[in-house]
């Protein structure tokens, strides 16, 4: 028997959810690629992505046997790459392990790489109307005001509570899971907002204690604030016959798999002269090749989660008195020179497309 709320939110659904690429389809493959572009993504944002990605890789076969240097280029400009990483693992393991469909199991779904507890609910309840609840950001703020929950939800006493809950708004025969959970993620996304929720527009307003309070600056709870760091980075432009250095970023590093122009740490440096001779030095460990530091000609500021980094670009040339090295060393086939229509089809970090951009319009502009 479907529970009151989710027969409300499911008939409000009905007239008012949005049409989305990723909804009315039933192909599991689609739904994951979605959830896994949805992570800490705004919809609007993913929208083109979405498009264009499955453009290139319409299944998950096509996905699987891609290079992941052309996966990370249909990703950049989403961030958190080791979703892309991960979609690209999870896709080869479904190939060769599930015969290239996707489990109706959740331990199966749970076992793939990059798949947690919600997406694995989310493909199996979306794909397959398999009866699991869903827990994400907007469903769970709903759910903490729908239960007038006041403990911090990122516990563990909190998420089993919210999840418990999930559970029991789904059936546990017979179908219509998919459009329960739907429709519970478009209240939360569109009228149960953080800040001003949109109650005269609700269709939960008769089941929500939140609401008959007014205590929607107490539920849920605040978060914690995030403790900011701010660093300091120096990117060395190392050019050579109109081709400069680029670097693939290595496992355990930020933005491991995309290319980067040679970037280094400089918070602790205290002066200009300093940074030049961390540069030189960074660089000559990493790549056995020398450098003369120039000018620092271009600087700009990005975030990385709870990093704030203002970033230097140092022009450098290699000195014309040494041998020039293969800029290889122990990076194996990870560094490599390239002009600027090469950089253009690497999959570069947002930051190191920025530098890019700022490079073609300097290039252009001493050429006019």
């Amino acid at each position: 028997m479907r529970s009151p709320i989710a027969a409300a939110a499911v008939a409000w659904f009905r007239d008012h959810g949005r049409d989305l690429p990723w909804r009315g389809t039933h192909d599991a493959y689609r739904i994951w690629v979605s959830e896994i572009m949805l992570q800490q993504t705004q919809v609007a944002t993913v929208i083109p992505y979405y498009t264009r990605f499955l453009e290139r890789f319409p299944d998950v076969r096509r996905l699987a046997e891609a290079p992941e240097d052309e996966v990370f280029r249909y990703w950049a400009g989403l961030g958190y790459y080791r979703r892309a990483r991960q979609l690209h693992s999870a896709a080869k393991c479904v190939v060769e392990h599930h015969g290239g469909q996707f489990p109706k199991d959740l331990t199966a779904m749970l076992s793939l790489p990059g798949i947690g507890r919600y997406t694995a609910s989310a493909i199996l309840s979306f794909a397959y109307d398999l009866n699991h609840g869903i827990v994400e950001a907007n469903t769970q703020r709903l759910y903490a005001r729908l239960l007038y929950w006041k403990e911090p939800l990122q516990t563990t006493k909190s998420q089993n509570a919210l999840w418990e809950f999930a559970e029991g708004l789904v059936p546990k025969q017979g179908k219509g899971t998919g459009k329960i959970n739907q429709a519970v993620m478009e209240i939360g996304s569109q009228i149960c907002t953080p800040n001003v929720p949109q109650c005269d527009r609700c269709p939960l307003v008769p089941f929500c204690p939140t609401s008959a309070k007014g205590h929607f600056d107490r539920i849920p709870a605040p978060k914690p604030p995030k403790k900011i760091t701010e660093l300091r980075e120096a990117a060395a432009l190392v050019e050579r016959d109109g081709k400069w250095l680029m670097r693939r970023c290595q496992v355990g590093e930020r933005w491991a798999g995309l290319w980067d122009f040679p970037r280094f740490d400089i918070t602790d440096c205290d002066s200009e002269a300093a940074v030049r001779k961390a540069l030189a030095n960074a660089v000559l460990e990493r790549f056995q090749q020398s450098i003369d530091v120039e000018d620092c000609v271009h600087s700009l500021k990005h975030a990385v989660t709870r990093y704030r980094i203002t970033l230097h670009c140092y022009d450098a040339k290699i000195p014309t008195r040494r041998k020039v090295s293969t800029f290889v060393g122990s990076q194996g086939g990870d560094a490599q020179w390239c002009d600027l229509a090469q950089m253009e089809d690497l999959a570069l970090s947002s930051s190191g497309k920025r530098v890019l951009r700022w490079l073609k319009k300097r290039t252009h502009s001493t050429t006019d």
